[in-house]
């Protein structure tokens, strides 16, 4: 009997520990913290300023800074990839996160323009802005 028990404690633990792998979220990275009274929340409309690479080769496949113009979309609401609407929520204006992003929480097995099918990407963003949120509020 205690074979038994013993047996599927380490079914359980082994298919826990395969559920994790698979599992493996955003790795985010604040790389420059700003404190602030209000935060990004879930609908806010911002602005965010970005620049997309490969973590296979480092190559940039993507960044608003080379336009000019942050990126303009309502946060947590399903406008960008998952790995953005989870973790550019609590931002504070001016904050800078860079976002490790398996292919789970960005485009999957698909091919998205210069992006292969299957890419971990990195992205560095820069809140600029929350619509509707003055100077004061912050």
């Amino acid at each position: 009997m205690r074979f038994f028990a013993l047996s599927i404690a380490l079914l359980t633990s082994a298919v826990a520990l395969v559920a994790a792998d698979d599992d493996a979220g955003v790795i985010v990275s604040v790389t420059e913290v700003v404190d602030c009274e209000r935060k990004t929340e879930r609908g806010d409309t911002i602005d965010v300023h970005y620049r997309g690479t490969l973590a296979s080769d480092g190559s940039e496949f993507d960044a608003s800074y080379n336009r000019g113009e942050p990126l303009t979309f309502q946060v947590g609401k399903g406008q960008v990839i998952k790995g953005w609407d989870d973790n550019l929520l609590d931002m504070c204006i001016g904050e800078k996160r860079k976002l490790t992003i398996p292919p789970k929480y960005g485009y999957g097995d698909r091919d998205m323009g210069p992006i292969p099918a299957g890419s971990t990407l990195i992205f560095e963003t820069e809140l600029v802005g929350i619509k509707g949120v003055t100077k004061d509020e912050l």
